[in-house]
This record gives structure tokens, C-alpha cells and sequence, in this order.
């Protein structure tokens, strides 16, 4: 019963010590997330799954502008953690930008207007699924990636910084390299008290 798929599902860890090396070529990564992003559901169909790769310089600018940001907002004693974190990222090879675009969700709400509130949380939902397929199969790739969510702090300078359309409204950030350290062990907790069966 899909080992190979079950497997890659419980390897999939959140890596922050990444390096700039990369197990697969630039085209390999770009299949991989075409992909993901073609074959991951959406509701209704509505596709409304939007993606960005930046990978070299352009990588590196995000984790720039996320700084430089952050840089304002957190006060200069306490700025080195900060700062540190910025560069773990910044130290991979690429970043994935998940959005999703306002103008298909509204579009669906107007078409389906019974289920109207329901849209905006399915996007979301959409968009989770999407993000943990991408994770997925990074990993199994060979990279180390994490999920990271410094929206909606740095929206307007990303947008402006790679001209992208209004309606994309940013989700998370998936910065990703190849693994320089293992993640430690993680506790689950009981799946009695998280799993009921009946039948």
C-alpha cells in the first residue's frame, strides 16, 4: 500500500540548516514543483494555486528584503537572533512562494454563491496540501526545506520586487538546500487520543 509514497510522508522534517548545494538540476526542481502544483486538488477544481521559484541571487534577495523588514520592526539588542535565523535561510539553494489568487476565489464565490464563505477556507486548505506535496517531494529529492510565513510583512516589497499580480496574496515561504545537520527527534502523541474508528 504505497510504502514508497508512506515513507517520503514520514521523512518529510522541517530543516533549517541548509546549505547552497543543490542533489538535482534546476529543471528537475522546476518538474518537480509543475507537478505539484498540476496534480495537487484544488476545490471545485478552481486551480487557484499560484507559485513562484527563486533560486540563485534571486533566493538570496528574499531572505534580504525579509531581513531588512524585520530589521525595522525588531529592536537592534534584539536583532542577532533574528538576523541569524535570516542567514540560515538565506544559506540555501532556493525558495518556493505559495500564493493564491483573490480573483479566482471571487470568481467562484460568484458563481457558487451558496457556498461563498466556504472559498476562501478551501483555498487555504488547497493551498496547505499543495505546500506539504512540494515538502514532500523536496525532501525525497534530496533537499531540506522548512515553512515559513513572513507574510503579510513583506507582501508589498516581494510583489513590487518581482512584478507580480495583485490578486496573488501570499500564503508561505519554503525555503530550501541541501541538508548540513539533522533534525532531532520529535514526540508524537497518543493516536488513541487523536483517532477514533467505527464500524
Amino acid at each position: 500500500m504505497g510504502t514508497d509514497f508512506l515513507s517520503a510522508v514520514k521523512n518529510r522534517r522541517s530543516y533549517y540548516a541548509i546549505s547552497k548545494e543543490s542533489p538535482i538540476s534546476d529543471q528537475q526542481i522546476k518538474d518537480l514543483v509543475n507537478h505539484a502544483v498540476q496534480y495537487t486538488p484544488s476545490a471545485f477544481h478552481s486551480q487557484s494555486a499560484r507559485v513562484v521559484v527563486l533560486l540563485g541571487q534571486q533566493h538570496d534577495k528574499l531572505w534580504d528584503i525579509t531581513k531588512e523588514t524585520l530589521r525595522k520592526i525588531v529592536g537592534a539588542d534584539k536583532f542577532a537572533p533574528t538576523e541569524e535565523k535570516m542567514n540560515a535561510f538565506r544559506n540555501g539553494y532556493g525558495t518556493v512562494l505559495f500564493y493564491e489568487d483573490q480573483s479566482v476565489i471571487e470568481n467562484m464565490q460568484n458563481q457558487f454563491a451558496l457556498y461563498k464563505e466556504n472559498f476562501p477556507i478551501w483555498s487555504q486548505q488547497s493551498s496547505g496540501m499543495l505546500q506539504f506535496v512540494v515538502w514532500t517531494a523536496l525532501e525525497d529529492a534530496g533537499f531540506g526545506a522548512s515553512l515559513q510565513h513572513y507574510n503579510p510583512l513583506i507582501d508589498a516589497e516581494v510583489a513590487q520586487t518581482w512584478s507580480l499580480p495583485s490578486t496573488w496574496k501570499l500564503i508561505a515561504q519554503m525555503p530550501f538546500g541541501k541538508p548540513t545537520a539533522q533534525p532531532g527527534d520529535k514526540s508524537f502523541q497518543p493516536l488513541e487520543e487523536r483517532v477514533k474508528y467505527f464500524s
